[in-house]
């Protein structure tokens, strides 16, 4: 089962991206930074933001099998941070911006304080002795 298989989002009491159109609690969040936690899926993203491109040339630039690939490539679409689409026997695949700047700006909210920051749920700050 991929990470962001519509079965773990099940497990984990969450919907998946096809419902909702913006992802809401750390669940969803994490599944998505533990799909970007591979080295080779975090790559293909960066090749990506230099646009479209075919599958064959994304194998080009690694040490896998296309079976490898196509491995990364479902989990990268399934958490929708991939787009794909098929010309004759060829996919193409490129960087889901609106997903890709969805998770930026959770990033960027949770390594500032902010106003509902889970750090003003500590009752007692500075006890440990």
């Amino acid at each position: 089962m991929s990470m962001c298989s519509r079965e773990t989002f099940r497990e984990n009491k969450s919907v998946t991206f096809a419902r909702r159109k913006k992802m809401n609690n750390h669940t969803e969040y994490s599944l998505v930074f533990k799909a970007l936690g591979d080295t080779t899926r975090l790559k293909i993203v960066e090749m990506l933001s230099c646009g479209e491109l075919c599958g064959c040339d994304i194998l080009e630039a690694f040490n896998i099998t296309q079976p490898t690939l196509s491995y990364h490539m479902k989990i990268l679409t399934e958490c929708k941070l991939v787009t794909s689409h098929k010309e004759g026997s060829w996919i193409y695949y490129k960087n889901n911006l609106a997903i890709l700047e969805e998770i930026s700006g959770f990033w960027n909210g949770i390594i500032v304080e902010q106003e509902d920051c889970i750090c003003k749920n500590i009752k007692e700050v500075g006890t440990c002795v």
